[in-house]
């Protein structure tokens, strides 16, 4: 069933054309990304979409009746009201019936109003919307209702603006970068919140892993043009080298016809027939096709590093604390030259502070931190570039000098540093407030990078930036000599350029962890299972106890035990196998697409032979 068409829309601001006509539709079910570089128009056709912009032509045409959900970059959320009459306020009928019954539940000498409220939850059928409406708020953390949104931090306003987007159950959600501001905890429940629901999805995300495991369908904004692929970002990548290939091939036959007729061209003689003269136009067509360039730049990081010397960073006993919360107790660490750390853990848990310490922008109460006497910092904050009145992008890099040293004794100018960063000289030009978000951040991240850093720090470097972006970073990282922290909830990208992490747990408790993110999340999932393996063992015998019955297994139930064990063994076996695979090889798209298939199949089985197994370990004595 369609729920919208897109119809020949187009946006320019002034001289600048953002897209040109554009038109595809959207059905009910789909999982749709739309994947472009900063700067094509990605936001500005979400805003198109849900009607906060209008196109200079063409239509959006809505199926009737049709319920969308809009979750902005930067929700507009009104600063005197509460969390929860924010949530009120969008207007869902279901969810004022269950706040009616909180606040009875809060007055309980009013016996006449509990009553009411309580046959007004049951003639909705309110209660698993109530179940459902407390789990979103748990699990993006808003367990203060009664705070004021004005007093709250951006992150905390883009969580209540996809809370009331979830809770308003639309028949499509449009969402813009809906990773942002939440933590590693927070992503995979809304990625498995997504999967699960039957939901209509458009979104723009740089969460690749999120794009994998939720999207059907990707939709590519490249050079004017819309592509379509029905699948997930795998099947995108496989799909997208394909296309490219073949462009590569009829550019390489246009050239090559190009020659052909530049060779007949100059044998003709000046007089020209009518038959030679529709060749003329076609070779005026081929030349334009043959001169075309793909605007497919790679940004080239090939900075140089200063001198690093044998001592980095040492941190002995350090402690610190903000009144009753402790943030690290008896920290020791000693950096090394080629330390790839990355930071997890929950918000509040100490991290910002962790990097301040680091930087000196903090002290610690005890202990002590030694620092290298040539230690250079590159920290990229989440602050991003401060906006001075009528600055160009040109005159940022000009502070840092006109010319930028690289390996091997070369140097670039400013504005030839700035073509690498996909900033051509038109660009350079434009003043640094009509930037999109995501440019501001490519060149912050480029102000970073250019001072020549030793030791480098990234507070969410993802955010905002496109997917070629953050693959051309990623290289640079890969071959960054010096030591390298990372802070990010991007998962893709901490499994590629980071070898251990530092897992803020709260209470001073950091732990120290040999491996990426996928490494941890599987050595954590395992603690979990013990545990409730554990819990599920002593559950059995206290129930034996107490009911004192006792309870064998036939001759066929044990042969079956047994059996269970050593397949359960196995497919564990297969699926470390696999994920070992994801994290250690350099796979291509189409093995990424079937290892991923393998594995869901894997732990498919794994949950229906474990769940048999404790039915039948139930009856043992």
């Amino acid at each position: 069933m369609n729920l919208l068409s897109v119809e020949g829309i187009s946006k320019s601001y002034g001289e600048k054309v953002i897209f040109e006509p554009l038109s595809f539709g959207i059905n009910k079910g789909q999982k749709i990304a739309l994947i472009a570089k900063n700067g094509s128009g990605k936001t500005s056709i979400l805003n198109i979409i849900s009607g906060k912009d209008n196109p200079d032509q063409g239509n959006v045409v809505f199926r009737k009746g049709t319920q969308i959900a809009y979750l902005a970059q930067e929700p507009n959320l009104d600063s005197k009201l509460t969390v929860e009459q924010s949530i009120l306020k969008a207007d869902n009928p279901t969810l004022k019936i269950i706040a009616n019954y909180e606040r009875a539940l809060e007055n309980p000498e009013d016996q006449e109003g509990y009553q009411k409220a309580f046959e007004a939850m049951d003639q909705n059928q309110a209660w698993d919307f109530e179940s459902q409406y407390k789990q979103i708020l748990f699990k993006l953390k808003l367990d203060d209702l009664s705070a004021l949104v004005g007093s709250l931090s951006g992150g905390q306003k883009k969580r209540i603006a996809l809370c009331i987007a979830l809770l308003k159950k639309p028949d499509l959600i449009i969402l813009d970068e809906p990773t942002n501001h939440l933590d590693l905890e927070m992503i995979e429940w809304l990625e498995e919140y997504f999967t699960k629901e039957k939901t209509t999805l458009l979104m723009v995300t740089h969460d690749r892993y999120f794009l994998e495991r939720v999207c059907n369908e990707i939709l590519e904004l490249d050079e004017g043009k819309l592509y379509t692929y029905k699948g997930n970002y795998s099947y995108y990548l496989e799909k997208r080298d394909a296309r490219l290939a073949l462009e590569n091939i009829e550019a390489h036959k246009i050239k090559l016809h190009f020659k052909k007729e530049l060779e007949w061209m100059r044998k003709q003689p000046k007089a020209r027939t009518t038959k030679s003269k529709s060749r003329i136009d076609d070779f005026k067509a081929i030349k334009e096709k043959t001169h075309k360039r793909r605007n497919d730049h790679q940004i080239q990081l090939e900075i140089n590093m200063e001198r690093l010397g044998s001592k980095m960073i040492e941190m002995h006993k350090v402690g610190k604390s903000f009144g009753e919360k402790v943030i690290l107790e008896h920290f020791d660490y000693i950096f090394q030259r080629n330390d790839r750390i990355g930071i997890i853990g929950k918000n509040g848990t100490g991290k910002s502070t962790f990097l301040n310490l680091l930087t000196s922008n903090d002290t610690a109460d005890t202990g002590k931190i030694v620092w290298g006497e040539t230690l250079k910092f590159g920290y990229y904050t989440q602050k991003g570039i401060p906006i001075k009145k009528d600055q160009k992008v040109i005159d940022i890099i000009r502070e840092y000098g006109n010319y930028i040293p690289l390996k091997k004794g070369k140097k670039i100018s400013a504005q030839q540093l700035l073509e690498r960063f996909l900033f051509d000289r038109k660009k350079q030009y434009d003043f640094i407030e009509k930037l999109s978000g995501g440019e501001r951040k490519r060149l912050y991240l480029c102000t970073v990078l250019i001072q020549n850093p030793n030791f480098l720090i990234l507070d969410e470097p993802t955010n905002d930036l496109d997917i070629l972006t953050l693959n051309v970073l990623e290289n640079f990282l890969l071959d960054f000599p010096g030591c390298l922290i990372v802070v990010s909830h991007d998962r893709y990208f901490m499994d590629k350029v980071v070898d251990h992490l530092f897992v803020f747990k709260g209470d001073g408790e950091i732990e120290d962890f040999p491996g990426n993110y996928s490494d941890y999340r599987v050595y954590e999932d395992s603690q979990v299972q013990e545990k409730s393996t554990s819990n599920e063992e002593k559950k059995i015998k206290k129930e034996w106890k107490e009911k004192s019955i006792k309870k064998t297994l036939t001759y066929e139930q044990q042969k079956e035990f047994k059996k269970l064990e050593r397949e359960i063994q196995k497919i564990e076996t297969q699926k470390k196998e696999i994920q070992n695979r994801f994290t250690t090889e350099s796979l291509d798209p189409k093995e990424i697409e079937e290892y991923s298939i393998k594995l869901g199949t894997l732990e498919q089985e794994l949950n229906q032979k474990t769940e048999r197994w404790f039915e039948l370990s139930a009856l043992q004595e």
